[in-house]
């Protein structure tokens, strides 16, 4: 169980990330290319990632491990800025201090992964001892592998991986304008729990967070998965990173034949009406058509793949995805955020 507790000059003081966060994502897609759960979710996503790849999962294992602990400094928080936030995340990773990079490091050891040698090619187990013994040239190549790892497994999903976070986002954002923080704390994913003073969540050890003022920044994540993921160091600045509801359809999936339905004056009305996010019953009202039909014509976008619905309370909050405002702008390339 996680427990973090949090003050009244907490509360005032959470607020949620304004897009997804790249060290984060590359970090945690790999812990999803190694997990044969969610294949209806990632199976198309592992399958090409893995033919993409060319030997960067062997050394990235030493320092992520299947399950468990993974050093702090893989994930900083440079790794958010624009446009993916990578090359600030690579370099704040790359300067890393010698004495925190061996501390970490050494970590790992109680997770069973620290000094394992596997036969044939290179030794993962040789990127963490020299890690450990402080040495800059093995970071470098730590750095170099997580980018190439980007480019092969994250990086060709961004708009999808965006479009996720921001309907996440969106979701939050109605909670907070409708009830504050401790209604964006209550509509949280389900295996985090908002009990006043303190957000408990499911967590594979029983751990204390305790914010001190400091406040709490929400981080969705589209491939973070069953538990929400925090800083092992307490010095560090709090974060929760909590998985985005992803529907039941693949994740990556190709625009179907629903398409070819996409056609006359209304279902465009209703696609430029639903914007930057809204209800049905907003969407019916913006565009004079019934709730019923409102509904029918949200669901045909969904089906498209120009819309993501995801619910918020008693009512639905529909957003476009990237086909779908990249299809309003006549075919114009998504902008880089």
């Amino acid at each position: 169980m996680l427990r973090i507790h949090v003050s009244g000059v907490d509360l005032s003081r959470v607020r949620m990330a304004t897009r997804p966060d790249a060290m984060w994502e590359t970090v945690l897609s790999f812990h999803r290319l190694r997990d044969r759960r969610g294949s209806t979710v990632f199976g198309k996503w592992r399958k090409e990632s893995r033919n993409r790849l060319n030997g960067e999962t062997r050394l990235l294992s030493a320092v992520v491990p299947p399950r468990g602990y993974f050093p702090d400094f893989l994930t900083p928080s440079e790794g958010a800025g624009e446009p993916f936030g990578l090359d600030a995340g690579m370099e704040a990773l790359r300067d890393t201090p010698v004495d925190r990079v061996r501390g970490e490091i050494g970590l790992l050891s109680g997770n069973g992964t620290a000094g394992r040698r596997p036969s044939g090619g290179q030794a993962p187990g040789a990127l963490t001892d020299a890690l450990a013994e402080g040495r800059t040239e093995p970071l470098g190549r730590l750095v170099s592998t997580l980018r190439a790892y980007h480019r092969a497994a994250v990086e060709p999903y961004w708009s999808h991986i965006r479009a996720s976070v921001e309907a996440d986002r969106a979701v939050r954002g109605r909670a907070l304008l409708d009830g504050g923080a401790d209604e964006l704390l209550a509509t949280l994913p389900p295996m985090i729990r908002w009990r006043p003073p303190v957000l408990e969540a499911d967590y594979p050890v029983d751990r204390d967070v305790r914010l001190d003022g400091r406040g709490l920044l929400l981080q969705p994540s589209f491939f973070c998965r069953g538990t929400p993921v925090v800083y092992r160091d307490p010095g560090l600045p709090p974060v929760l990173v909590y998985p985005v509801t992803h529907p039941g359809a693949p994740a990556f999936a190709e625009p179907g034949p629903w398409l070819g339905r996409l056609v006359g004056h209304t279902r465009s009305a209703v696609l430029r009406s639903i914007g930057n996010g809204c209800t049905t019953s907003e969407l019916a009202r913006r565009t004079g058509v019934s709730l019923a039909s409102a509904s029918q014509h949200a669901c045909v976008l969904r089906e498209a793949g120009l819309v993501r619905t995801l619910r918020h309370g008693g009512s639905v909050l529909h957003t476009l995805t990237p086909l779908g405002a990249a299809l309003l702008r006549g075919g114009a390339p998504l902008p880089v955020l």
